[in-house]
């Protein structure tokens, strides 16, 4: 597959690394478009074309996917300078929260077959979620060619319509940060019990991660590995009762997570 990433910024340059080192793709297949020098040149260490412009590309170039790691704020006013690759048959994939594929199509013709995908930050270490959803114009086989590049980054699954896509970006999109922010208040309250620092964040740190990586192994919901580890009276129910008395956490976590689904209606907008 020959690629196109235009923007590569933290996340487009993570997902392109992960392509690169897994072998799905070759640098040499890879052109990257980042007006930014800094950026610019720490792609090309990787062995990738670079340009500053899309008017700097060759017009010959043929990218089979052309990949939109940029804002949304600004995706309106960089789509149509690639335009030509849609009219050569390249399919497009976006990584923009918000931005709905009707928008690439207005820009790009309405034949063009375009993917959307809502990564998340763990797809630098390859532990991300990526959620992808479609056009009709997509055939089985570009869908299957983007699932495989993506599987470099972490889990991939699809969702049936796009108005669904406003529920991942806040649940998975901005999911990690709500995890980080948890992991700072353990934190805080085990240097508020009495423990040194260092050991306060380690103890926050790896209860999260073995908690969250035992959930993914066992075959038992997260409510009964919950209730396994809580004996009637002991020190695990004390906690619970504060964080589910009343529904205390699950209601803030609603309510934080309707909060970003709104937001990223309004980005769509």
């Amino acid at each position: 597959m020959r690629l196109l990433m235009v923007g590569c910024g933290n996340m487009g340059y993570a997902m392109l690394s992960a392509w690169i080192a897994s072998g799905k793709l070759a640098p040499a297949d890879c052109m990257v478009v980042e007006p930014n020098t800094a950026l610019r040149e720490r792609a090309a260490a990787s062995g990738v074309s670079v340009f500053a412009g899309a008017d700097d590309i060759a017009g010959d170039a043929r990218p089979d996917l052309v990949v939109f790691a940029v804002k949304p704020q600004v995706m309106e006013a960089v789509v149509p300078s690639y335009k030509r690759f849609a009219e050569a048959g390249a399919a497009f994939l976006s990584i923009a929260a918000g931005t709905r594929i009707e928008l690439f199509e207005k820009l790009l013709g309405s034949g063009t077959p375009v993917i959307r995908c809502m990564p998340n930050t763990p797809a630098a270490i390859g532990q991300g979620m990526m959620v992808v959803f479609a056009n009709e114009v997509v055939q089985s086989e570009v869908s299957d060619a983007v699932a495989g590049l993506l599987s470099a980054n972490g889990a991939v699954t699809g969702i049936a319509s796009e108005n669904l896509m406003d529920a991942v970006t806040a649940v998975s999109g901005s999911g990690p940060a709500y995890v980080f922010h948890f992991i700072e208040c353990l934190t805080a309250a085990a240097e508020k019990a009495g423990l040194p620092a260092e050991t306060a964040a380690l103890l926050a740190r790896q209860t999260v991660l073995g908690a969250a990586e035992l959930a993914a192994q066992s075959p038992e919901t997260p409510a009964v590995l919950r209730q396994q580890v809580t004996s009637p009276n002991g020190t695990t129910a004390a906690a619970l009762g504060v964080l589910m008395g009343e529904d205390r956490l699950k209601n803030l976590i609603g309510d934080a997570v309707e909060a970003a689904r709104l937001r990223s209606m309004e980005l769509g907008k």
